[in-house]
């Protein structure tokens, strides 16, 4: 009879492990910590944890552990097992009720064998091949099917060859040994469940992140790269700020969970996108709504040169055979003819966008836009409307202040969309990290026009990787992707105007994570020599 004394610190000992059971996050550790508990409650030399996969319908070895023969195989220890899973039905479909394993997994019942060299009803013949292979040799054996809240088995623990605490001689395991055992299978079936079925969450809701962005892809294939880059380029500088052992961040650091925090923010950052209209995000021209608008200017170009002919023709007919007056009215057609098309190309090349239009170029258009035509109802009108010449001599870009506003607008959507969610405490700052990737140092910037001190070290990272992304981006139907040399000048500019964190752009430099982007993501005729000395910001400490 075991004294009360030490059922106590048993009962003690298989609570602890209960705790333990429950803080273990990582499948791997956590299967390694049952086996090793039911190990030591059992005093037992060896073990094995299998898992049962319901769809295949047959028993894996996930951990196996021996003591004599000092052998440690699965979990944590990277080493690989090599025996083939246990199958629980044949081919025929005949459950597998001659291996001990199998019969718990089937039946559900736990099986305390003294000696399976003399055991009847079961099939040992591997266990004797092993033996004879290693010297080993298998005494007692106790094996306890894992089930879950539905009374569904989700794994085995097979214990083989107690030991007496007192001589170390094999024993078979006492019933106080499969008490405590099946105890520790109940916990343990729990916790894996747990366990288990967080990953499946978290799994779904990464799924539905995927879903949303795939949705923009869909919508839009020009952002469809942008949200995979993004999250992408905010890792590897939020790695490289965590390794930094300089500077004012040398004290920042991420636990895995941090990580995972920032990188559902940088998958969500642009989710509000999902509502902003498909002619705004993808409008490649000036011009362009649902098509190209350019084309109806070709065809007005077209009646003024028909009007110029007409006009001519009239001229010649009032000429009266008059040789200075027809050659004038045909000199004054070529002309008119010759400054129609160069204004038509002008226009087409204004159309386009680019990085600043110049004041002049804008008076031209406004210029072009004064000739007069006779429109479809037969009324003559101004050459361009109001809302052509507004596209037209949009200074920088394609986007008017009203469709800029409209792009801007998403991360509202976007902050709006995160804070309802009810986010679990260790996710609580995902609307922050990804709300902010608009803010600018020093409050210039929006929805909320916040400064540094008020933004986390993760959204000011977000903030960086966000443009020097759309900076290189090639797949933007406006421009082209800038080289690296001109996305770094750029980005360092941003720097010294406030617009960025001079902290992070100083790692961003110090740790090449420029480098590390470019190549994962770049073309090679992007990724040019980067002389370092020649981009702004770039100071002697980075």
């Amino acid at each position: 009879m075991q004294s009360s004394d030490y059922l106590l610190h048993r009962l003690k000992e298989l609570n602890e492990v209960g705790i333990a059971l429950s803080r273990q996050h990582d499948i791997n550790s956590l299967l390694e910590t049952i086996l090793v508990a039911a190990k030591r409650f059992t005093n037992a030399d060896a073990g094995t944890l299998y898992l049962h996969e319901p769809e295949q319908q047959l028993l894996r070895f996930e951990i196996l552990r021996n003591d004599t023969l000092n052998t440690v195989m699965g979990g944590t220890s990277g080493v690989p097992i090599s025996f083939y899973p246990i199958r629980l039905y044949s081919e025929a479909g005949k459950p597998n009720h001659a291996m001990v394993v199998s019969h718990a997994a089937l039946t559900g019942e736990t099986i305390n064998i003294p000696d399976a060299y003399i055991a009847q009803g079961f099939d040992f013949s591997g266990t004797k091949n092993f033996d004879s292979k290693t010297g080993y040799r298998s005494h007692s054996f106790l094996t306890v099917p894992m089930l879950n809240h539905e009374d569904e088995v989700i794994g085995v623990l097979q214990l083989i060859n107690a030991k007496d605490r007192n001589s170390g001689k094999i024993v078979e395991f006492s019933a106080d040994d499969q008490q405590m055992l099946e105890s520790l299978a109940s916990q343990a079936a729990i916790a894996l469940t747990n366990r288990r079925l967080i990953g499946q969450l978290e799994s779904l809701f990464e799924s539905f992140i995927q879903l949303i962005n795939t949705a923009i892809d869909d919508k839009s294939s020009y952002t469809g790269g942008h949200c995979a880059r993004v999250p992408a380029l905010t890792m590897m500088l939020a790695e490289a700020a965590n390794r930094t052992q300089q500077g004012p961040l040398k004290d920042f650091v991420m636990t895995d969970t941090d990580r995972k925090e920032l990188r559902i923010a940088g998958l969500l950052h642009d989710c509000g996108k999902i509502t902003t209209p498909v002619h705004v995000v993808d409008k490649a021209t000036k011009l362009q709504t649902l098509f190209d608008r350019i084309h109806m200017l070709d065809t007005r170009f077209e009646i003024l040169k028909r009007d110029s002919e007409i006009n001519m023709l009239r001229k010649l007919a009032e000429a009266g055979g008059d040789a200075h007056r027809v050659d004038s009215a045909r000199q004054e057609h070529e002309a008119r003819i010759a400054q129609l098309d160069q204004d038509r190309e002008f226009l087409r090349h204004c159309n386009v966008g680019g990085e600043a239009m110049s004041v002049e170029e804008q008076q031209r258009i406004h210029q072009i836009a004064a000739y007069r035509w006779q429109g479809i109802e037969g009324l003559e009108c101004n050459f361009l409307s109001e809302d052509e010449l507004e596209n037209l001599t949009i200074r920088s870009g394609t986007l008017t202040a009203a469709e800029r506003e409209t792009i801007n607008h998403h991360i509202d959507v976007t902050i709006k969309m995160l804070e309802s969610l009810p986010w679990p405490k260790h996710l609580k700052n995902v609307p922050e990290y990804a709300g902010g990737h608009h803010e600018r140092m020093d409050g210039q910037g929006y929805p909320r026009g916040l400064l540094r001190d008020q933004m986390s070290v993760q959204a000011r990272i977000m903030g960086i990787a966000d443009i020097f992304e759309a900076l290189t981006a090639k797949d933007r139907p406006y421009k082209k992707g800038k080289t690296l040399t001109e996305s770094l000048t750029i980005l360092g500019k941003f720097k010294l105007n406030g617009h960025i964190d001079p902290d992070l752009f100083d790692i961003f430099i110090r740790e090449k994570v420029y480098l590390d982007y470019a190549g994962q993501f770049l073309p090679a005729e992007q990724v040019d020599d980067v002389d370092l000395d020649k981009i702004p910001g770039v100071s002697s400490r980075a």
